[in-house]
């Protein structure tokens, strides 16, 4: 069964915020220029929205140039950030209340508004379409497709059907070709593809290495009692810091009764005994955390890497026949903690960009020009201003760090003569198991705390379950004859999900690591931070994976 294809100007790769914002501004200047765009964006998620998780505190900047009239349109904003609290836990009961004053600006969230992003996508994905724009959920792209000069040709979606040992089932039905004169890459942190054209055309030369961070995400009803809707309250030190890992958590109370809260853990940390997943649950039981707590009842659960590394880790973001957007380039402002805005609008100048090479008579070149247009935006000045703030969380700790940052922003307003540099990938940073200490962690109490397991029940995470494991290994010796020997195979603790797993037989005592790939929440963390590199995700069957509701 051959493959159909279908031409159109232009094909997206996932429905997020750059993907989306993209494809809203190429609608909205076919209809002001009468100019004819056939616009196609392809989501692997069940629905738009499905895969996507962020905190998320929403800065609206580039909302407000997307759409002005975003209120009477009914953009899903409807909690405006009330006041702003962080705290420096110094251990499991005791923390301090940083003042105000001593805070780095880029913390200060006025104007700002607490949302769901998968809302907010759901409702970009409506103004598109209304745009004229065809939005596809459920497809995931799996194969960049080239011209014969080299130039990217457009994305084939998944075959589905197909069994583990790669055998046709009798509901097989072949992927289908999207050709198109350009394609914009918008996957989010890590996507599979992206990182195929980041070697492909070696996009990273020149640049540091990306840094991730592991976002992991629990939604709340709480006592309508200790609601204050609008309350927005960061912490960074413990439990991370016992660990001498870095990170923050966050708790932001939405409209109805809800809150949102998570711990983001910076993936170069380097003690192998660390499990993300745990530190964040132990990190609920801080009194400053726990309080509001108490009482409720937790409705979702789910986890994602992000891009931190900022303007020195950006690759180049352009290449024959397409371009990166967004956090599958890296845009996101660390010392933010944001990347929402700043994602649309690298999409936003895509799109400029892309219409007006069609309207040219281009396609399929390298779009150069995007280059000078990124550079001369808002964007680049924030990320440049703001270019110091993860080094040196790196390299002083979330403590010194941020009292670098203070001078670096609220005083010298981000003009230090240097550029600070951190070209250690964070795979690399791991020490052996046995230089390091391990970590006890405490048995979840079914109330505050909870087990991986059925934290994933709450992601409503599914997948076909006799497809080809999308979760491959390049070298299937590795995990038991090095990394268990080393690392204590770090990926039984790294993965939120519960999805990786040493299994010793009894007996013969032989081990053997299991991968549970109907687990997996598509937050590419073992894509990232496996020290040999030895994991690859790629994207299993369309509509595969968690159901984010409100996250």
């Amino acid at each position: 069964m051959e493959r159909e294809s279908m031409e159109v100007d232009v094909v997206i790769v996932g429905a997020g915020p750059s993907g989306l914002a993209t494809a809203c501004r190429l609608g909205q200047i076919a209809q002001e220029s009468g100019q004819e765009l056939s616009v196609v964006v392809v989501e692997k998620g069940s629905e738009v929205g499905a895969h996507i998780l962020s905190g998320a505190v929403f800065e609206p900047r580039a909302l407000n140039e997307l759409f002005p009239n975003w209120k009477e349109l009914g953009a899903p904003l409807n909690t405006e950030v009330g006041g702003d609290e962080i705290f420096y836990f110094t251990g499991a009961e005791k923390g301090s209340k940083v003042p105000n004053p001593f805070v780095p600006k880029t913390m200060h969230n006025e104007g700002n508004y607490v949302i769901s992003l998968g809302n907010l996508c759901r409702w970009l994905a409506e103004q598109a379409e209304g745009l004229g724009i065809e939005v596809f959920p459920g497809f995931a792209a799996t194969e960049v497709l080239y011209n014969e000069d080299g130039s990217v040709k457009g994305i084939a979606t998944g075959d589905s059907g197909i069994d583990h040992n790669g055998e046709k089932k009798p509901s097989y039905t072949p992927g289908m070709e999207l050709h198109a004169k350009y394609t914009v890459f918008s996957e989010g942190c890590r996507g599979h593809l992206g990182k195929g054209l980041m070697e492909k055309f070696n996009l990273r030369e020149g640049v540091d290495a990306q840094h991730y961070g592991l976002g992991i995400k629990e939604l709340w009803e709480i006592d309508p009692a200790k609601h204050q809707q609008g309350l927005v309250v960061h912490t960074a030190g413990w439990p991370l810091s016992e660990s001498g890992s870095h990170g923050g958590g966050f708790l932001y109370h939405m409209e109805d009764n809800q809150v949102t809260l998570g711990l983001i853990t910076d993936l170069g940390y380097s003690n192998p005994h660390v499990s993300p997943f745990d530190e964040m649950q132990r990190w609920k039981t801080h009194p400053e955390i726990k309080k509001f707590l108490e009482g409720g009842k937790r409705v979702s659960y789910g986890a994602r890497a992000i891009a931190k590394g900022g303007l020195q880790s950006l690759p180049k973001m352009t290449f024959p026949g397409g371009l990166l957007v967004g956090c599958d380039a890296g845009t996101l402002n660390f010392a933010k903690i944001k990347g929402n805005h700043t994602a649309m609008k690298s999409g936003m100048i895509a799109a400029e960009v892309i219409s007006k090479a069609i309207k040219d008579g281009r396609g399929s070149d390298e779009l150069t020009e995007y280059k000078s247009q990124f550079e001369s935006s808002w964007v680049f000045e924030e990320l440049h201003t703001q270019r110091n703030f993860g080094p040196a969380q790196h390299k002083f700790g979330n403590l010194l760090g941020s009292a670098f940052a203070f001078v670096d922003l609220n005083i010298l307003n981000g003009k230090m003569p240097f550029t600070m540099r951190d070209t250690t990938p964070d795979h690399d940073t791991l020490k052996p198991a046995d230089q390091c200490k391990k970590i006890s962690y405490p048995k979840p109490d079914g109330k505050l705390t909870f087990n991986k397991l059925d934290s994933v029940f709450l992601s409503n995470t599914n997948h076909e379950e006799d497809q080809p494991c999308h979760l491959t290994l390049k070298d299937p010796s590795v995990p038991i004859e090095y990394n268990l020997p080393k690392y204590d195979e770090p990926a039984q603790r790294y993965c939120p999900a519960g999805v990786y797993e040493v299994v010793e037989d009894e007996s013969t005592g032989d081990k053997r690591f299991q991968i549970n790939a109907q687990n997996c929440v598509h937050c590419k963390t073992c894509d990232i931070k496996d020290p040999t590199q030895n994991i690859h995700w790629v994207a299993p069957e369309g509509t595969g994976g968690p159901n984010y509701p409100n996250m």
